[in-house]
């Protein structure tokens, strides 16, 4: 059997390319190879505030939540946690979880995270805290010094080494304190960070959601910033069935204790 050049060269093409479509050598003409399809973002919805967020826009502050940071969140959540493995104490706040669209259960997520950087941050992102309790009080495994927890989500650089988080504590650690350009401070960092410790948590740990072990004490059950983190979850999306329509509104006062 007699072997063209075009057989020869459609046999070596199909050989080293597996990719490259055999009707391509039969035409007698190359296909042009598709360019890679780029994923496209995850559809998103307006967040309600936290009574937090709502107090300080009412007294002008100039720290309280930016709604692009919801954004941030609910594009940031990876698959697991809009799935059936979260923990059935998703409920207690957000009692139709299960039954919302992804677009609603991304929008939970967003808020859960706002009232959980209200109940750790009071809503700033330039928050720090040196901690002086004995079993906190401990070295830094990456700054090499005593533990501070920063940010919206009271995060440390070890989550970096933990979690791989998008801290780098060499080109902080020349900044001052409170300098909005470090990377533990920048808000998208901070929050992509704390969702893949809570990811951690409740996904490869199978842990609830509020745990005694949780890494924040604001997750912790009976604890003082517990109560404030549920304070913060009274306004969350309608979709979650938390209360009627009507008691939906961004005008909630917080009560004072």
């Amino acid at each position: 059997m007699r072997v063209t050049a075009q057989s020869a060269i459609c046999l070596l093409l199909l050989s080293a390319a597996t990719f490259m479509s055999p009707t391509a050598c039969k035409s007698g003409h190359s296909q042009a190879i598709a360019p890679p399809v780029t994923p496209s973002a995850p559809a998103t919805k307006p967040v309600p505030p936290t009574p937090l967020a709502v107090k300080k826009v009412e007294l002008g502050s100039d720290t309280t939540w930016n709604p692009q940071w919801d954004e941030v969140v609910e594009t940031a959540i990876p698959p697991e946690m809009l799935s059936t493995q979260v923990p059935r104490d998703v409920r207690r706040f957000c009692p139709r979880f299960y039954q919302m669209s992804e677009v609603d259960k991304r929008a939970y997520w967003a808020y859960f995270f706002q009232a959980l950087a209200g109940a750790e941050a009071g809503l700033n992102p330039q928050t720090n805290v040196r901690h002086t309790e004995p079993e906190i009080a401990k070295v830094d495994d990456v700054s090499h010094q005593r533990v501070r927890s920063e940010g919206l989500l009271q995060l440390t650089y070890e989550d970096q080494q933990r979690y791989n988080c998008d801290f780098d504590w060499q080109a902080d650690r020349h900044l001052p304190t409170h300098d909005p350009g470090k990377t533990i401070l920048t808000p998208e960092n901070n929050l992509k960070c704390g969702i893949r410790i809570l990811d951690n948590q409740i996904i490869e740990q199978h842990k609830p959601i509020f745990s005694h072990t949780s890494y924040w004490s604001t997750l912790q059950p009976g604890t003082i910033s517990y109560r404030v983190f549920v304070k913060q979850m009274k306004n969350p999306p309608a979709a979650c069935g938390l209360r009627s329509p009507g008691h939906h509104a961004l005008v909630f006062r917080e009560k004072r204790e």
